[in-house]
């Protein structure tokens, strides 16, 4: 076996399914070091002086491009923030002109959320700056799903063998397609329940359970991922009526005591408290939805700083 180096530098996230469980490992291990610096009663480091980034969002967000614009501040960078209704986007332009205007300014790292899936693999085929993917359409969330196997591995001290639980709209989710192909990756076992008007027809193929029940997904399971019903994405008809999904699948204590009596309950926000999740589930014992968006503020500066210096350079064997 050869010893490689393992290095991010220069390089695009797009999404989970074609990154390597070294390249996962490098960013999950660096975010151990991150959270110390959100700890610290002065939140400021050097390390990206000089850089810039900026956050190009044409949907809207509270979580992710807030924390990429303090991880960014945290680790000393210049972080600009354009959004869609007060860009140049509302007069006409194009994607890829907005794109180039950015590069034009010596931007190094442009995070990208986009309402069309594939739209960071296109500016990562038509701008030099770094892409990292804030969400492109359903497709993928990656620095989403880093957070939420940083958050599992912390808690529980691994990934490899856990029963994770995925519940909701699974056919809209760029999480649970960033979830799944992370977990997957990392040795975990992933089990999956919705209506079916809400599960990709494909999805088994990826090696994953699928249940219809959510009762069956939920027994032993080590984690619970509750997903937000997006009703912006939807047409009409995937499901009854908010009362009924919230009988049917909403995640409440009764469902939850099927899990492991230490099971984490976990949602990528914003919340439909007493639709998908329960309000005494959401703010209960067991949940660790808030410290997932701390770790979100640290799987972000671990990923601007690795693509911006390369990090610590790592070896592993191949």
């Amino acid at each position: 076996m050869s010893k490689r180096q393992i290095s991010l530098r220069g390089k695009d996230i797009l999404g989970l399914e074609m990154m390597t469980v070294p390249e996962i490992e490098v960013i999950l291990e660096t975010a151990c070091q991150m959270k110390g610096i959100i700890d610290r009663d002065i939140k400021k480091v050097p390390t990206l002086r000089g850089k810039s980034i900026v956050n190009l969002f044409f949907e809207a967000s509270t979580r992710t491009r807030t924390s990429f614009e303090l991880a960014g501040k945290y680790l000393g960078a210049d972080v600009v923030n354009i959004t869609a209704s007060a860009s140049s986007v509302t007069k006409g332009e194009s994607l890829r002109d907005t794109l180039y205007t950015v590069e034009a300014m010596g931007v190094d790292v442009i995070v990208m959320r986009h309402e069309a899936e594939g739209a960071a693999q296109y500016a990562a085929n038509v701008a030099s700056p770094v892409i990292i993917n804030a969400g492109d359409g359903a497709h993928e969330h990656p620095t989403q799903g880093l957070l939420d196997m940083f958050t599992m591995k912390e808690v529980k001290g691994k990934l490899d063998g856990l029963k994770v639980a995925i519940v909701g709209d699974i056919f809209h989710s760029r999480v649970a397609r960033s979830n799944i192909w992370g977990l997957l990756k990392m040795g975990a076992e992933v089990h999956l329940a919705g209506p079916k008007t809400l599960m990709p027809y494909y999805i088994q193929e990826v090696g994953v359970h699928v249940h219809n029940r959510v009762e069956e997904a939920l027994e032993g399971a080590d984690v619970v991922n509750v997903l937000r019903i997006q009703r912006e994405r939807q047409h009409k008809g995937l499901f009854p009526s908010a009362r009924e999904y919230a009988r049917i699948f909403g995640i409440n204590q009764a469902r939850l005591d099927l899990a492991k009596p230490d099971a984490l309950i976990m949602h990528p926000g914003p919340m439909n408290r007493g639709l998908e999740i329960s309000p005494d589930v959401a703010y209960g014992d067991q949940s660790v939805i808030q410290e997932q968006v701390k770790n979100g503020l640290a799987i972000r500066m671990a990923a601007l700083f690795l693509v911006l210096t390369g990090g610590k350079n790592i070896e592993t064997t191949a």
